[in-house]
């Protein structure tokens, strides 16, 4: 493959350096670089997207991996649309509804791929990761208003944690990581925080949809359970926002007072949703 044209891409959260690439076609594709030392790393993610392609997920498809004098890169098909997150709005609820439906489906694909049998007990490893949250949260000059009420419920709930099933994960799974085609189609994006964990934690992004869009949330949520949802799900997506909640305050001091205050009304808006924690259905779930 010759390219004869590159243009970079300001655009997402990763430390990869991404790429619109034309070949001597006019073909174009998504290039992905990354350092050097992360070659093992991102090979195994390479693999890894080619295991969730070969279920039929719509996707940049990958296509071929290797290294270039920036580092190593990879190489996938370019989806010729707009983000999820920009263009959701501009849809009908039903159509709305329908692309959750279509987003909770393909989840439920991509949870088919088992985790490795090494991997550790997922009651221990969250418990670790709740422990050091509400340590650093605690330690923290700023609080939320009201950010005990996230505390109290994952101290009241960890039980929830125990024999619960660890597959691959997506690892960022929300509107801003999908993109609509030309022809009116659902892409998922971004698999370079992929992970192994339990398939219900991957919907604790859902925040992002929900205060974009409702309809899409009910419907990703409804398209996953195919219209049964479990009210142990329910419980356990509470406990996963809350833990997530809690490090987003810590995680933006470094952004600036924007991203602080953004935070501050998510949490508003969260505790708002589940009534001060003490209901696990959130307000913004119909179930259709």
């Amino acid at each position: 493959m010759k390219i004869v044209t590159r243009k970079q891409i300001n655009k997402g959260w990763s430390k990869d350096k991404k790429y619109c690439v034309t070949d001597e076609n006019g073909i174009r594709y998504l290039m992905r670089v990354s350092a050097m030392e992360e070659y093992d790393k991102k090979q195994s993610e390479f693999n890894r997207m080619k295991q969730v392609a070969s279920l039929g997920v719509p996707m940049c498809q990958p296509i071929v991996f290797g290294v270039c004098e920036e580092g190593v890169y990879s190489m996938q098909s370019w989806i010729d649309g707009v983000d999820g997150k920009e263009c959701m709005n501009t849809f009908s609820d039903t159509k709305q509804y329908e692309y959750g439906l279509e987003a909770g489906r393909i989840l439920k694909t991509i949870h088919s791929i088992p985790a490795p049998k090494t991997q550790e007990d997922w009651a221990t490893r969250f418990n670790r990761k709740m422990d050091r949250k509400i340590k650093k949260y605690t330690e923290c000059p700023l609080k939320y208003e009201n950010g005990q009420a996230f505390i109290d419920y994952i101290n009241a709930n960890r039980h929830l944690l125990k024999n619960r099933p660890q597959t691959y994960q997506h690892g960022d799974y929300h509107i801003g990581n999908m993109m609509i085609d030309k022809t009116g189609k659902l892409y998922i994006i971004d698999f370079d925080r992929d992970d192994y964990g339990d398939p219900w934690e991957e919907f604790n992004r859902i925040v992002w949809c929900a205060q974009k869009s409702p309809q899409f949330s009910s419907g990703m949520v409804n398209g996953y359970f195919d219209g049964e949802v479990p009210l142990a799900f329910w419980k356990l997506l509470a406990l996963y926002i809350s833990s997530n909640t809690l490090s987003s305050l810590y995680w933006a001091i470094p952004f600036g007072e924007e991203e602080i205050k953004g935070m501050r009304n998510q949490a508003k808006e969260i505790l708002a949703w589940y009534d001060t924690m003490n209901n696990p259905v959130p307000t913004w779930y119909s179930k259709r």
